[in-house]
């Protein structure tokens, strides 16, 4: 059959495809070389930092051409700074709390108040349901939602023992400087003062603040129990933690890196989740062997709290379409 094309024209297409072929490979090869920065306000021994060195990194490394470089201890910045970096791509990928329900209350739905029970049923309805119904709200911010972890059922601190709603009076609580947060620790009763990570110790150690809500890990691996006296096992709060990664990086890499990052990510949270569980007897072992107090909540306190938070939910429900389906969702797994 005669071409349609002049020689000169042939040899010009067969031109632009080279090119064109030796731009995709290129592109391809930049991205799949690439060095993945992971960033995290956790200690490095904390379980979250842990996963990542001995799942994520040497899953991603021996199956691709990618590296990973993993920044704890919020060396690249607070999480307001690391998680604004992944959405601009300066950073590849984070550890990442719930902070951007500032831009969309969606993402803060997990952390509501006593709305998990325990650990399997956070981690089934999280990297299920729950996810499923969140993660497009990251996406629209910018950001590839990997995969959810545990940060862990949140207690508090203190400089003195709370084991009544009436220790709450006058105390003052550090809380992040969310509103959600902000309104659970007025809802107690408390005095409540918002603060970075890293001003965390020092404001307890000098008394600007008499105590911290977060879960238990988090209060031993970064040593703020050197500075507090006592624990309350309150639980008022779970707090996940989602990988985060920028999503045109995760976009424009090939079908087979990014199965590489979803296999990683998936071992690595698996990984974090069981660590979770597992440490949370030891650190609260360690937490007395260091001198603390640990107070667990009658069944009368832990009601009156929960009772407490009734006027947040009154106005999640009215102020969101969606609230009353999505705990209409957790109450089915709950009683299933």
């Amino acid at each position: 059959m005669k071409s349609f094309l002049s020689k000169g024209a042939g040899r010009l297409l067969a031109g632009s495809i080279c090119m064109g072929a030796v731009l995709i490979t290129g592109q391809a090869y930049a991205q799949s070389s690439a060095t993945i920065k992971v960033a995290s306000y956790f200690a490095e021994e904390h379980p979250q930092n842990v996963a990542i060195r001995e799942k994520f990194k040497p899953y991603v490394e021996s199956h691709s051409d990618m590296k990973v470089k993993i920044y704890p201890n919020s060396s690249l910045g607070d999480e307001r700074q690391y998680t604004n970096g992944v959405r601009t791509g300066s950073i590849e990928m984070a550890i990442s709390g719930m902070g951007l329900q500032t831009a969309d209350p969606r993402i803060g739905f997990p952390e509501w108040p006593f709305l998990f029970e325990n650990y399997d049923q956070a981690q089934s309805m999280l990297n299920g349901p729950v996810g499923e119904k969140i993660d497009p709200a990251f996406r629209k911010l910018g950001v590839e939602p990997l995969a959810w972890t545990a940060n862990g059922f949140r207690v508090f601190s203190s400089n003195r023992r709370i084991a009544s709603m009436e220790d709450f009076q006058g105390f003052k609580l550090r809380m992040p400087n969310l509103k959600l947060y902000v309104r659970v620790g007025q809802a107690l009763g408390a005095n409540v003062q918002t603060m970075g990570m890293s001003e965390v110790y020092p404001a307890l150690e000098q008394g600007v603040v008499d105590g911290q809500d977060n879960p238990l890990a988090t209060l031993y691996r970064s040593g703020w129990y050197e500075v507090q006296s006592n624990v309350l096992e309150s639980r008022h709060m779970f707090s996940p933690n989602v990988y985060l990664m920028n999503k045109r990086f995760y976009d424009n890499l090939s079908e087979q890196d990014q199965k590489v990052i979803q296999e990683a990510s998936h071992q690595a949270m698996e990984m974090e989740w069981q660590l979770m569980r597992d440490s949370a007897e030891d650190i609260k072992q360690k937490l007395k062997a260091a001198g603390l107090e640990v107070t667990e909540p009658g069944q009368q306190f832990h009601d009156q709290m929960v009772s407490a938070m009734q006027p947040i939910y009154d106005d999640f429900e009215q102020q969101y379409d969606w609230a009353n389906e999505w705990l209409e969702m957790v109450r089915n797994q709950t009683e299933s």
